[in-house]
């Protein structure tokens, strides 16, 4: 079984407002040409949260001052393997203006407003996990059950 990961990096706004980067997929990369949030597979013993780590550093070369596990799944039915997957997702905070560092599984990059992502984003769950961290973020409900420490990131 696959142990994917979904990681969903936001930064603040001046204004206030949540901004979401989206990477688009390169043509030679499975869903090419879509915008997508960061995803990717655990290594053989790597916990999912650590892989998500490792995934933000490869396809970006960011760092969080801010990572937690969002408190809900990504889950959808693929049928060419006949699975169900159910993939953890997390929330890195990064400042807005870090310079991000592509890897060759993308070829674009960009920050989206969260009232735009349906613009960008056509997954349901995609779209409904960016409105659970929009709520989380905006209501300051980060629990601290969630926040995966500083010292382990």
């Amino acid at each position: 079984m696959l142990k994917l990961i979904d990681l969903y990096v936001y930064h603040l706004t001046e204004s206030g407002r949540i901004s979401i980067l989206l990477l688009k997929r390169s043509g030679s990369k499975i869903y090419s040409g879509q915008w997508r949030m960061i995803g990717g597979k655990a290594e053989a013993g790597e916990p999912r949260w650590r892989a998500a780590l490792r995934e933000l550093k490869e396809e970006t070369g960011l760092t969080p001052d801010l990572f937690w596990s969002v408190p809900t799944l990504n889950h959808f039915y693929e049928h060419q393997s006949d699975q169900i997957h159910l993939i953890p997702a997390f929330a890195a905070r990064v400042d807005g203006e870090v310079e991000i560092r592509l890897d060759d599984e993308h070829d674009l990059y960009r920050w989206v407003d969260v009232v735009d992502i349906s613009d960008y984003v056509f997954w349901p769950e995609q779209k409904r996990i960016i409105d659970c961290i929009k709520e989380i973020v905006m209501n300051q409900k980060i629990l601290k059950e969630w926040i995966i420490p500083a010292d382990t990131v």
